[in-house]
């Protein structure tokens, strides 16, 4: 009995960590390997390490070396060894694999070569949340980026020159040389300032203002370019993922592409938990709403009406009749997508057809509700 409840557990272990993406086990891993690496730099240099320590630690890279060979093996039976072995991923499990072994075996002293179990936490980035939104960023917004460089980079030259220009006389200890005056330059551009370096002769002091004032302008583009490459890109994925929202509701099937997007500009997404109140019996109405998954409740006078996937509701009140004829709930997590009384309006206008529909919808309702 024993046998047949671990052989399918350490078959379906063996197959998740075969996979790409970090497994709960390998998230433990990092953690406790990362966490005794640290116990391991408390202890004083003269004394050893807790027997558990030693043992956490060789647990956590036999683990990564288990790993690592699984998805060799598994992308090999593919054939994408080379493709998996060469790939990022396929890096960074060999790095946590083989880093601290190969310290271990070329004769560094165990406290050091332990230290390369910090690697192990580059594991964990493939599975940050919108690591891949900025590396489209930091793709889109290439040239703009390097081209705020290469001003720091000249900022950061000129000011070196100047300074050393200026000051190489009364401090040649700090200002000695174009090298040792880019450290001053650096710093002060950044604005961090740390003080172990300052100018002392009034020329110098202002082309130091100087560079402190370009420090907040360079590191000012440097911001306002990320925030906005940041912004297009949720606006995308919004977009993208209204697009595939709208797309599935039935009401808007018999759309284009054109004015699929033209809906989706308008349209707003909305996740509700069950037993949620969307709209009140009397209130004021200005938007109406569209069911893309989920269920909701209409409490109408000795009855409830289910409407479920594509179906939409709180038209009426975009129709002239501005009070909510009724109560609307979730009843389950439900997605809707809202449409605004000025949006409704403008689509309504540019799509007559789509008028009809929910104007005859609207009056079919109304006739079964009396």
């Amino acid at each position: 009995m024993s046998k047949r409840l671990v052989l399918p557990a350490l078959t379906r272990f063996v197959s998740a960590t075969a996979g790409r993406n970090m497994t709960t086990a390998a998230y433990v891993a990092v953690a406790a390997g990362v966490a005794m690496m640290t116990l391991l730099t408390v202890a004083p240099a003269h004394e050893a390490a807790p027997r558990w320590v030693d043992a956490l630690l060789w647990a956590c890279l036999a683990y990564f070396v288990f790993e690592w060979l699984v998805r060799l093996r598994h992308m090999g039976r593919q054939g994408k060894f080379w493709f998996y072995a060469l790939s990022s991923a396929g890096v960074v499990d060999a790095i946590g694999a083989l880093a601290v072994p190969v310290a271990l075996l070329s004769g560094v002293e165990p406290k050091t070569a332990w230290l390369l179990g910090v690697l192990w936490v580059l594991k964990v980035v493939p599975g940050i949340p919108g690591l891949r939104q900025l590396r489209r960023v930091l793709v889109v917004e290439s040239g703009p980026l390097l081209s705020v460089l290469v001003i720091f980079l000249m900022v950061v030259f000129l000011a070196s020159v100047a300074e050393y220009f200026l000051e190489r006389d009364v401090q040649p200890q700090t200002f000695g040389s174009v090298p040792a005056a880019l450290w001053w330059a650096v710093v002060t551009l950044t604005t961090t300032g740390y003080g172990d370096v300052v100018p002392i002769t009034p020329l110098g002091r202002v082309v130091a203002a100087m560079v402190m004032i370009s420090g907040l302008g360079v590191f000012g583009l440097w911001t306002g370019i990320l925030a906005t490459g940041f912004a297009a890109e949720t606006r995308r994925d919004n977009f993208l993922r209204t697009w595939e929202t709208v797309s599935k509701v039935p009401f808007f099937a018999h759309l284009g592409p054109a004015a699929i997007a033209d809906v989706t500009q308008m349209l707003r997404t909305m996740d509700l938990p069950p037993r949620t109140m969307i709209i009140r019996k009397d209130t004021n109405g200005d938007c109406m709403y569209f069911v893309a998954a989920g269920e909701v409740e209409v409490d109408l006078p000795g009855r409830k009406v289910k409407l479920g996937e594509g179906e939409f509701f709180g038209e009426m009140a975009l129709l002239g009749n501005a009070k909510r004829g009724a109560s609307v709930s979730t009843s389950k997590v439900t997605r809707l997508l809202v449409l605004d009384l000025v949006d409704f309006r403008l689509l309504m206008a540019r799509h007559p057809d789509l008028a009809e529909t929910i104007d005859a919808e609207a009056k079919r309702r109304e006739r079964e509700n009396q």
